[in-house]
């Protein structure tokens, strides 16, 4: 007897330890995770970022992941088996982010660290003045923050793991812009103009003082370490060839990134033939559009009227953001046939900042703090103006503002009794699928006044269809540029210049191009499953809100919760 009490000790000193463990703790656990001690967080209060700290953060992905694998489902509800499924999505994105390296590559085409640091001003409400002291704190730590990315992006062009030459031309751009002789023209300086008139003059001046000194030596500073870096090294050394195959273990990692932006367990080959067979799908429709303009000649002369014809093209910026202005507010008009739950948080328009629009796409969303005090923001390029078609403008609206990522967005924000994360989570094959569904809704919201606009819609669609063609085309089947240039052209009327960036965008950002076509199609065939099962009792409001109802989601989790609206709603009906 005495032999198997060790035995029973441990079996029962097991059995509280899963007793303990609950998802709430785990979660708990997760959020509190801290690498940083207290010293090293008033040193570093950008972050550290080391090689050992993306090892740190891994292994502790790893043991988070393990603890949620060991919890009892069956005693959970279903928004509990959705939050695990989605924690352990966002902490195996860490692992393989170690795995395979992809820390020493910490820029796009269009994004990046040094980008990024631009929106400081951003983050600040600069109503008190330890917000900007904080601030400060931020911008004198700039150029370590630099430092360290730069170490990391010298460790990758070491091993070739580094974006190519062929698209890093113009990209001087992205931190020349912010290397400025007079300090109150940096967009840092923004905050130091204007104080609150409840600070004492005493600390206006030391503020002021403390911050000039901040914006020249660390925001001014650290931008010019990085073009010391890039001028000299990143640039001429950048190698020649595209795409994810050329780095080491390039393949399986050009899988991990399909299987990670699609959510589901497709081969490259598989997403190449889907891509191929769409383009052909949407040529047909293309075909029947340009018929109904009344154009004589071949598509490919359609698209080169389009492409040409000033019609089309807006004669200055202020002409552009104002067409844009007036879609958005007429899809909000529309949206209440199709949501019966609408965002309360506002979006406005607003141009593509100039130190970003020559390499960056025709639009996109910057989203907002629900509790903050800035508006979603549906950016515009106004760079270029003989490449931003006006037939593009409203399948760009639907999609970057409403029906598309704004009120997904907010409403997500909005969404009560999820842990935290949920509410804050972004998956591409969702939010982008949903953007080019809302594109799709604008068939039913009447958005596309003219056979222009609606062949703008297509081309769009098509364009998204391209997609799963050249980006594995790029990453694992070795097209080169231009012929993805090329392909883009041929069956798109996007214009050459944004063939050429978005060309540029895939090649930098391997898989992510896949997540749009595939995310859509997923709500399609949801839809018509709805449709077909629920025949004349089915509510396109209702179908919305089931897909908007938990917040981000993988598809396969889409699925079961459209699945489980079906199947309550056939209840409802007997």
């Amino acid at each position: 007897m005495k032999k198997l009490l060790p035995f029973f000790a441990i079996i029962l000193l097991f059995s509280c330890q899963q007793e303990t463990d609950s998802l709430d703790k785990i979660l708990a656990d997760i959020d509190a995770y801290e690498p940083l001690t207290e010293a090293e967080r008033e040193q570093f209060p950008l972050g550290r970022y080391t090689e050992e700290d993306f090892q740190k953060r891994a292994e502790f992905s790893a043991k988070m992941i393990d603890r949620l694998k060991a919890l009892d489902k069956s005693t959970l509800f279903f928004s509990d088996e959705i939050s695990i499924e989605l924690m352990t999505y966002r902490l195996q994105e860490d692992i393989d982010e170690y795995k395979y390296k992809a820390y020493l590559n910490p820029i796009l085409v269009d994004a990046g660290f040094h980008i990024n640091f631009v929106g400081q001003p951003n983050r600040f409400r600069f109503n008190k003045v330890e917000d900007y002291e904080r601030y400060i704190r931020n911008l004198n730590a700039f150029p370590d923050y630099a430092q360290q990315h730069i170490d990391l992006m010298r460790k990758g062009l070491a091993i070739g793991i580094a974006q190519p030459k062929a698209i890093l031309d113009g990209y001087e751009v992205t931190y020349e812009t912010h290397i400025v002789d007079n300090i109150e023209e940096s967009s840092f300086f923004a905050p130091f103009k204007n104080f609150p008139e409840s600070f004492s003059p005493e600390a206006k001046v030391k503020l002021l003082s403390d911050g000039k000194e901040a914006v020249s030596n660390g925001a001014i500073g650290g931008y010019r370490l990085i073009k010391d870096f890039f001028d000299k090294e990143y640039l001429p050394n950048a190698p020649d060839e595209i795409g994810a195959s050329h780095w080491p273990n390039g393949a399986e990692y050009y899988q991990v990134r399909a299987n990670y932006f699609s959510t589901l367990d497709m081969s490259v080959k598989e997403i190449h033939e889907l891509g191929l067979s769409e383009v052909e799908r949407i040529k047909a429709e293309m075909e029947l559009v340009k018929e109904k303009s009344g154009f004589k000649g071949t598509r490919r002369e359609f698209i080169q009227f389009l492409r040409t014809d000033p019609q089309f093209y807006p004669k200055t910026g202020k002409e552009l953001l104002m067409y844009a202005a007036y879609l958005a507010k007429k899809a909000d008009g529309k949206l209440p046939a199709l949501f019966n739950k609408l965002p309360r948080q506002p979006y406005t328009v607003e141009p593509v900042a100039p130190h970003l629009a020559p390499k960056y796409t025709g639009g996109r969303y910057s989203g907002a703090n629900i509790n903050g005090t800035r508006a979603g923001e549906y950016w515009v390029n106004t760079y270029d103006l003989l490449s931003r078609p006006l037939y593009v403008m409203p399948s760009l609206t639907l999609h970057e503002a409403v029906p598309g990522h704004h009120l997904q967005g907010a409403l997500t924000q909005e969404l009560e009794g999820l842990p935290r994360f949920r509410n804050n989570m972004y998956i591409s094959a969702f939010g982008e699928g949903w953007g080019l569904y809302s594109e799709f809704l604008g068939i039913e919201m009447g958005m596309y006044e003219t056979p222009y606009d609606d062949f703008g819609r297509l081309t769009y669609e098509m364009w998204r269809a391209c997609r799963l063609v050249v980006d594995t085309g790029i990453h694992a089947y070795g097209w080169s540029r231009q012929e993805v240039i090329d392909y883009l052209a041929e069956n798109t009327a996007l214009s050459i210049h944004e063939c050429t960036t978005e060309t540029d965008r895939y090649i930098s950002w391997p898989g992510q191009a896949l997540s749009y076509k595939i995310g859509e199609l997923k709500i399609k065939e949801l839809r018509k499953k709805a449709e077909k099962e629920l025949g004349e009792n089915f509510n396109v409001r209702a179908f919305h809100n089931a897909v908007l109802s938990q917040g981000t989601l993988t598809l396969t989790l889409l699925e079961k919760v459209i699945d489980k609206y079906i199947e309550e709603a056939k209840t409802e009906i007997e």
